[in-house]
């Protein structure tokens, strides 16, 4: 079967990407992380392009505001181990919370002992890009009286199935775990591409005609 999905992925309470073993991504010297898969999803959207997940919130790392990594695949296969082969990606971009939502979340452990450099949303320039041309922050309400019983947060991306992006993934899953890319160009993705941006691609990214392959890949 071919698809229309969207892979989302995004940092820990801590602010640490599975996958990924790099400066400022954790503790560094465990490389056991490139074989860890946490907080990475592919979900399919349905007819109507819908796609929902569940997942916890994100905390922050230094230099980055708390976001959520977003891409989009058009036409992909799907394969029997429930990755994709083929398509062509038709966005890339980062989603973000509301600075008030942020605070009130901080406040709760484990995030409150992420002693991570916290970047506000205003000060976040990969926030300020995608802003330019797209709202990129969710909405939401709290499930609950307190923030702790958790938040249901939905946003609405406008995408143009015809463009397509080359991407550099930070790591590659394979039957052996885990493979670093040294020229993945860092632990965190930039700006994205996609219907109404005219931002920067991330690192090592750029428009091509080319259908690249999301088997395997971790980006991140």
């Amino acid at each position: 079967p071919t698809t229309k999905g969207f892979d989302f992925w995004h940092c820990n309470s801590a602010g640490v990407y599975s996958g990924i073993v790099a400066n400022g991504n954790g503790d560094c010297s465990d490389t056991t992380n490139i074989n860890t898969t946490f907080l990475r999803g592919l979900i399919n959207t349905n007819d109507e392009g819908v796609a929902q997940f569940t997942t916890i919130f994100p905390s922050h790392y230094t230099s980055r505001a708390t976001h959520i990594h977003v891409l989009a695949t058009m036409n992909a296969t799907i394969l029997p181990n429930n990755t994709l082969s083929g398509g062509s990606i038709s966005h890339v971009g980062q989603l973000f919370s509301d600075q008030s939502l942020i605070s009130e979340v901080e406040l709760n452990e484990p995030y409150a002992s992420n002693t991570q450099e916290l970047t506000t949303n205003v000060d976040d320039t990969i926030m300020s890009g995608e802003a330019a041309s797209m709202d990129p922050v969710f909405e939401y309400v709290l499930l609950g009286d307190e923030v702790s019983e958790g938040v249901l947060a939905w946003i609405s991306i406008g995408i143009d199935a015809s463009a397509s992006y080359d991407v550099s993934p930070a790591a590659s899953w394979t039957e052996n775990g885990g493979v670093s890319d040294s020229n993945s160009g860092g632990i965190g993705g930039g700006m994205g591409g996609g219907a109404g941006h005219s931002a920067a691609f991330p690192s090592g990214a750029a428009p091509s005609g080319a259908s690249p392959s999301l088997f395997g890949t971790l980006m991140p």
